[in-house]
């Protein structure tokens, strides 16, 4: 019996290593039966494994990590900067705009030309205030989310700066500034890194490079709150960089008035005018609406954009010799050859060749299509100078400009030989309209411009100053237009002559002589979008489709027809006695800058928003209002 057991028990524990050896070859055959997804997994885990026990350096790692968490607390920072910014922002924006809808009077008024005499100020003559106050024009109070300047950029600034080494390195490598904080582009300026003046290029961002200028700027003049009305934000600096202005720290905002219709040549025109010269687009339109009935006429009479350079010889006697030389038609068409192979448009006209001992002064005048030229004429004379060499060695080359072009400065030259556009304009003023509209007579108007512009101008001693003001409309045409403002000193050259007109001599015949408006549709400032656009409302933008020069003539017609009328307007206000009333009319800093003045204040509703306007008392205000509706 014992034994019977005893075997039983043997067999049972070998049916149980059996057993757990068939287990194990199970799991064993199983592990080795995984996919390849799983050996390849492995296979990597085990090559991590030995690199680091073997190979990586545990300083490096650590490091990593290290920085890692520096840049994840960085990048926190920032997010509860940026979040706690736009709870102030928000916070400040609602404040302001319960002060504007609640409170019953705003501290800046609003005192707009075009509402004065409309009915809707209501005046409350039990409230007078004193002002001893100069000021040139009232604020109107928009709020702070509508200021109109920019603050100085917020965005890519951070309190905490990388040192100067993680900087230059990350702005060599390929994420570039734009990796960089605005601080730090700062600090690489001014470590020399990086060139303040193309900072546009560096950053890749034209409107950040200002931006960054601007506190750099600022910081250096110590005057970054002045700053804050001089906005920078939207403007399209792809126009201007490398042709228009350069360390640009934005742009300036000057108000644009139209004048017109003006009908030239039987074409109507509305006239943009830049200024900041109260009364000047009103007393032009008016100008404008005298004309209307007959309208002006002109003509382009001379065309030409001129250089006149320096040459110097050993002695008079080869500077003659020269002169000589150059005045035979054979050699002037070499100089023509050479000078004109250098643009497509520049087409060399005549040349005036002017002696002084052994200097010889000589000016190219050169036809220039739409451009207005100053370019095509230094490209050209370099090159015809260097046709002259050729027989003349010995001639030296002083400067491609020896003012005897003369640009941007009064010369008779331009008066009596003429430069860019010469043209004249004519027109013929009814006498009904000089009684009515002027408020003068022909008698007079023809007295006083005898008087003045002629006579007066004489004893001056001026050169081609025989007008009224024609430098005002000039200047404002030509900042409106993108033409170069310095150039108004030769084009406003003017003469205003009037007589009388008729079988009986009672209507008024006025013309208007300008020998050198120096115009362009194409280049330079006319390439800009405000600019580019008021030359679209006058239909002369850009370069002319089939007849090269026709835009820059017609604008030239234009600025001309447009002086005329304010010649008109002005010697109509002189001969009646109204330059300083109108003045004093459109120009409201001139009231304001007297202690005396009473004003009240009324409340104007419009909408939700409670406007206060400062009314000057009811008799000026009702005189005001007549005024600009007869103007």
């Amino acid at each position: 019996m014992e034994t019977v057991t005893a075997s039983t028990n043997s067999d049972i524990l070998n049916g149980s290593d059996h057993a757990e050896n068939s287990e194990l070859r199970e799991h064993l055959m199983a592990w080795l039966s995984v996919s390849a997804h799983n050996i390849v997994i492995l296979i990597l885990l085990l090559a991590l494994t030995v690199k680091f026990i073997f190979f990586e350096d545990k300083n490096d790692v650590i490091a990593i990590v290290q920085r890692h968490d520096e840049e994840q607390e960085l990048m926190m920072e920032q997010e509860l900067m940026m979040e706690k910014k736009e709870e102030e922002e928000e916070e400040e924006q609602n404040n302001t705009n319960t002060v504007a809808t609640d409170m019953p009077a705003i501290e800046q008024p609003i005192f707009p030309l075009s509402g004065v005499g409309g009915g809707w100020i209501e005046i409350d003559e039990n409230h007078v205030e004193y002002t001893d106050k100069e000021v040139q024009t009232d604020k109107i109070w928009l709020g702070a989310s509508d200021s109109s300047g920019d603050s100085e950029p917020s965005s890519k600034i951070s309190e905490i700066s990388r040192s100067l080494e993680d900087c230059l390195e990350i702005y060599k490598s390929e994420l570039g500034a734009n990796a960089l904080t605005d601080d730090e582009v700062i600090q690489l300026v001014n470590h020399k890194h990086i060139l303040a003046y193309q900072l546009e290029k560096a950053v890749g961002d034209m409107e950040r490079g200002v931006g960054i200028r601007r506190l750099l700027v600022a910081a250096a003049g110590k005057f970054t709150n002045e700053m804050t009305n001089l906005p920078y934000k939207n403007y399209d600096y792809s126009k201007v960089l490398g042709s228009c202005c350069e360390n640009v720290i934005g742009y300036l905002p000057v108000p644009v008035g139209i004048a017109g219709p003006l009908l030239i040549d039987g074409q109507l025109y509305h006239v943009p005018m830049a200024t900041t010269e109260g009364c000047l687009v009103a007393s032009t339109n008016r100008g404008c609406r005298a004309l209307i009935k007959h309208g002006v006429i002109s003509r382009v009479v001379a065309d030409g954009m001129t250089r006149g350079p320096v040459v110097r010889f050993p002695n008079i006697v080869r500077a003659s010799e020269a002169m000589l030389w150059m005045q035979q038609p054979d050699n002037f068409q070499k100089m023509k050859s050479s000078f004109d192979e250098t643009s497509r448009f520049a087409r060399l006209r005549d040349i005036h060749v002017r002696i002084a001992g052994r200097y010889l002064f000589i000016r190219f005048a050169a036809k220039t299509g739409d451009a207005m030229g100053m370019n095509m004429l230094s490209k050209g004379t370099e090159k015809s100078l260097q046709t002259v060499q050729t027989s003349f060695p010995d001639m030296q080359i002083l400067s491609l400009s020896g003012n005897f072009c003369t640009d941007k400065k009064p010369a008779a030259v331009n008066w009596i030989e003429g430069r860019g556009k010469s043209v004249v304009c004519e027109a013929v003023v009814p006498a009904d309209i000089v009684s009515s509209l002027l408020k003068t007579s022909v008698d007079a108007l023809v007295d006083v411009n005898l008087s003045k512009n002629m006579i007066g101008s004489a004893v001056a001693g001026s050169i081609g100053g025989f007008n009224a003001h024609a430098a005002n409309i000039v200047t404002a045409i030509f900042i409106a237009t993108g033409q170069d403002p310095a150039q108004n000193v030769g084009s406003s050259n003017c003469m205003t002559l009037m007589e009388p007109w008729g079988k009986e001599g009672k209507d008024l015949y006025i013309s208007c002589t300008m020998p050198s408006i120096e115009v362009g549709t194409v280049g330079g400032g006319t390439g800009l979008p405000a600019q580019g656009a008021c030359l679209s409302m006058l239909t002369v933008k850009g370069a002319h489709s089939t007849e090269p020069g026709e835009n820059a003539n017609k604008l030239a017609s234009i600025v001309c027809a447009t002086v005329l009328a304010g010649e008109l307007s002005l010697m109509a206000a002189l001969t009646a006695g109204h330059l300083v009333k109108s003045h004093l009319r459109h120009n409201r800093s001139s009231i304001l800058m007297s202690n005396s003045v009473h004003t009240s204040y009324g409340t104007h509703s419009d909408g939700n928003q409670k406007l206060t306007v400062p009314s000057i008392l009811p008799k000026l205000l009702q005189d005001f209002s007549t005024d600009c509706k007869q103007s």
